[in-house]
């Protein structure tokens, strides 16, 4: 069992247990010690990290341990973690570490790792890391002398990001006459939008791109794009762009102020992809989480929508798995895997903007693909968690109220992953009517397992 790393890498406080510079010390020098002996040669491990404060020691105490154990770190500093992924394959790394803990507040730091090939780090070698975290293996293999590794500063690397994220925008495209807004969260992608987004003609608008190590993410960003809608409003602009503190993540405010999230850019990169036959088995991958409004607008256009857990890397699993190539969260994590590795909100930015092109539409209209179902989420805190399919009467009782929906909604139960709770969402056409089959199902879920409800 893997007590350190979750479905994201390792996740908590900065300078508390298991973000410690300690820890961050012992994952390099486990990390350097696995992909030594993997390849045989002295390898590279690329570092990135976002804004904040914490991000120092624990790139320090990273470095350490990877150069402790005869392997090289390159230091590439603040940059989104898509960059990393992409300059870890772009660079031939070995290894590729980001110090981010993406959307959470500062004080908390995160440790996520990509393989070579820019994909995470699969299960089983982060399973392998951490037995080897502390062990007598690592401290016989540490060399001395000329063997010692060394660290790097890769001053090229944020340009290397730049130009290809402009690649991936068509040749015979600009956005010259655009103005959009671009908010950064104080967060790793500060520099990168800014000049890129220029750089192919745009006049921006730019809110949090000056960080001070506290302010990731606060009042700003995907967590609130209402800051970025205030500012399209106020500076009549076309758009306007909102990433999360790492830059996996985009929120995007159309022309007239309206929030459209993950969903519906899904909706509208899909259609485009459907009629120029670029979807591969004209199929998105999204999660559970997903409104119903993409499946049927999915429909509509002759695709289908997979599901899967909650988490990026699960939608990126099924992709490789099946051989999709584009899928997300509502949240905003967009995967264009013909073009990255994993999520990225400036390419996912640049890949709306080539079909707001294409079409010569606003985004308002073509976001108008998708219907939005109205939702309810409850959460029930429960004396003991349990899975939910051993709750007694709770299958029957779902098994009747989506037969009610009569096709046009769905109802997800499933216990919280961070505190004793069961979450329940109903999707719908009618308010009143999922709002009292939530209720219905929030008291059975109480009667059979104890404690209390609230909405989530």
């Amino acid at each position: 069992m893997r007590k350190l790393f979750g479905t994201d890498g390792i996740r908590g406080t900065a300078n508390v247990h298991p973000m410690t510079t300690d820890i961050a010390m012992q994952i390099g020098r486990a990390v350097a010690h696995m992909f030594k002996n993997r390849t045989g040669h002295r390898p590279k491990i690329l570092i990135g990290k976002d804004t904040r404060l914490s991000c120092y020691m624990l790139e320090n105490a990273l470095a350490a341990g990877i150069c402790s154990m005869g392997v090289d770190a390159l230091l590439v500093g603040p940059m989104p973690t898509p960059a990393i992924a992409f300059l870890t394959s772009n660079m031939r790394a070995d290894a590729g570490v980001v110090i981010s803990a993406s959307h959470n507040p500062f004080q908390d730091n995160g440790i996520k790792l990509f393989s070579s090939d820019g994909f995470k780090l699969p299960d089983e070698l982060e399973t392998e890391i951490e037995k080897l975290m502390g062990s007598d293996e690592l401290v016989h293999a540490q060399p001395t002398g000329e063997k010692v590794g060394r660290a790097f500063r890769i001053e090229d690397a944020r340009g290397r990001y730049i130009v290809f994220l402009k690649h991936t925008f068509p040749k015979e495209m600009s956005l010259d006459g655009m103005k959009i807004v671009l908010d950064c969260a104080n967060g790793a992608t500060y520099k990168v939008a800014p000049a890129v987004f220029e750089e192919l003609g745009a006049e921006i608008i730019t809110l949090g791109v000056s960080p001070d190590g506290t302010n990731i993410n606060r009042d700003s960003g995907a967590l609130h794009p209402e800051y970025a809608r205030e500012a399209v409003g106020r500076n009549w602009a076309d758009l306007g762009f909102a990433f999360d503190g790492d830059g996996d993540r985009l929120i995007v405010v159309d022309e007239k102020g309206n929030i459209v999230d993950g969903d519906h850019v899904m909706a509208v990169c899909a259609r485009h992809m459907i009629e120029n036959e670029q979807l591969n088995a004209n199929t998105v991958v999204a999660t559970v989480m997903s409104n119903i409004g993409l499946e049927v607008a999915l429909e509509k256009m002759g695709g289908q929508l997979v599901r899967t857990k909650v988490g990026d890397r699960y939608v990126m699993e099924t992709m490789r798995q099946k051989s999709y190539n584009f899928g997300g969260e509502q949240s905003g994590h967009l995967i264009f895997l013909d073009h990255i590795t994993t999520g990225d909100g400036i390419l996912a930015a640049l890949q709306l903007l080539a079909v707001m092109q294409t079409s010569g539409r606003p985004l308002s209209e073509l976001a108008s693909v998708m219907e939005t179902f109205p939702q309810t989420l409850q959460n029930v805190q429960v004396d003991q968690q349990r899975p939910v399919s051993e709750i007694p009467g709770l299958d029957e009782l779902r098994e009747r109220l989506e037969r009610e929906l009569k096709g046009r909604g769905r109802i997800l139960i499933r216990p919280s992953g961070t505190e004793p709770a069961i979450r329940v969402m109903v999707e719908g056409e009618d308010q009143g009517q999922i709002d009292s089959m939530a209720a219905e199902m929030c008291s059975h879920i109480k009667a059979q397992c104890g404690g209390g409800s609230g909405t989530g």
